[in-house]
């Protein structure tokens, strides 16, 4: 624990360009006017700013993929309808030279009028009905390529106005991020190294008492539930990635931020889900802490900005924050606010 805080330190300030001096009072307040647990609790709480304004990026970079992709689908539409409506006036114009040429469309007429024989008159009739159906048909494909191709290009121009318009959010929410984690480096470099070790035992302290305080509680079950072979396959995938780096907005497979550990884990298990923690949250069913087994999503703090994957036995495998990396901590390492089950619907092995 104290490493990691050392590590971050460390980096903090080689970013800063200093050897751990304290910078400006302007930036950060003193270190010394504070106590271990009012710095702790500014690091955590710069720590959760920085999350949420990571989750905030994820949800943005989601729904600027998904209007490309619906940019690109109304552009195929558009050239389908557009090609639709060229044909369509073509026949148009086809059938407007005919009839001004006065061809074969209109002699039937004139030879029904002309007809000695009855039959033959009847069957005159027959291919004069037939060329004013085609007539109307051509016309009514005129018109309804007309409706569509504009409908279609209306809806092209919105999407891509919705396209840009999440470009510039993502930029903002981009920006958000990078000065959250400065605020973060920034009172990182500002510490002593004894002020760090300080603050990595008080944090351990903190988390252990933590654990001890859920798990006297009864909140969690004695023995946990067995997992699906899709939670199972789940677990399997986010082991494989202990030890590589936190990162913020990554999916991997080289560095992953909390959600994108989890949702990728899932994705690999089969059973796609929400990309960022708080739509995990909204949108996978929840289920009560004694009810946990190995696969299941725990989620962080009130406004859901944190996540991990439940191994059992009290402990979970998370993507942590940044300067750290992929771990397996106490379920109790952070604010519990509850738990999801990606796939509720299938059996415990």
């Amino acid at each position: 624990m104290s490493g990691r805080l050392l590590r971050l330190a460390c980096t903090a300030a080689i970013a800063a360009g200093t050897a751990l001096a304290p910078v400006p009072a302007n930036a950060v307040p003193e270190p010394g006017e504070r106590t271990v647990a009012e710095l702790l609790t500014d690091l955590q709480r710069l720590y959760r700013e920085a999350e949420r304004a990571t989750e905030t990026y994820n949800a943005t970079e989601e729904k600027l993929t998904e209007q490309k992709a619906e940019v690109l689908r109304l552009d195929t539409a558009l050239s389908r309808a557009r090609l639709s409506l060229h044909d369509s006036r073509g026949a148009a114009g086809r059938l407007a030279r005919q009839q001004y040429q006065n061809s074969t469309d209109i002699s039937p007429y004139v030879r029904l009028l002309l007809a000695r024989d009855p039959q033959h008159a009847l069957d005159e009739g027959h291919v004069i009905g037939q060329m004013a159906r085609e007539r109307a048909e051509t016309v009514g494909r005129l018109t309804g390529s007309e409706k569509k191709a504009d409908g279609v290009a209306r809806a092209a121009r919105k999407a891509l106005d919705g396209q840009l318009t999440l470009a510039a959010r993502q930029k903002k929410d981009r920006d958000e991020v990078r000065r959250k984690l400065h605020d973060v480096e920034e009172l990182l470099s500002s510490l002593s190294e004894e002020q760090v070790r300080e603050l990595a035992r008080f944090e351990e302290d903190e988390i252990t008492e933590a654990q001890d305080d859920l798990i006297a509680s009864g909140a969690l079950s004695d023995k946990d539930g067995k997992p699906s072979d899709q939670g199972d396959k789940a677990v399997r995938y986010a082991m494989d990635q202990l030890g590589k780096p936190y990162k913020w907005g990554a999916e991997g497979p080289k560095e992953y931020d909390c959600s994108g550990l989890t949702s990728q884990a899932w994705g690999h298990a089969g059973t796609p889900i929400p990309r960022t923690s708080e739509e995990q949250w909204a949108r996978l069913p929840r289920i009560p802490l004694k009810e946990l087994r190995p696969g299941d999503l725990v989620v962080y703090f009130p406004d859901a900005t944190h996540v991990g994957m439940y191994l059992g036995k009290g402990r979970i495998v998370q993507a942590p924050r940044t300067g750290e990396k992929i771990k397996v901590s106490p379920i109790a390492s952070n604010p519990i606010l509850g738990a999801v089950r990606p796939d509720q619907d299938s059996e415990a092995r």
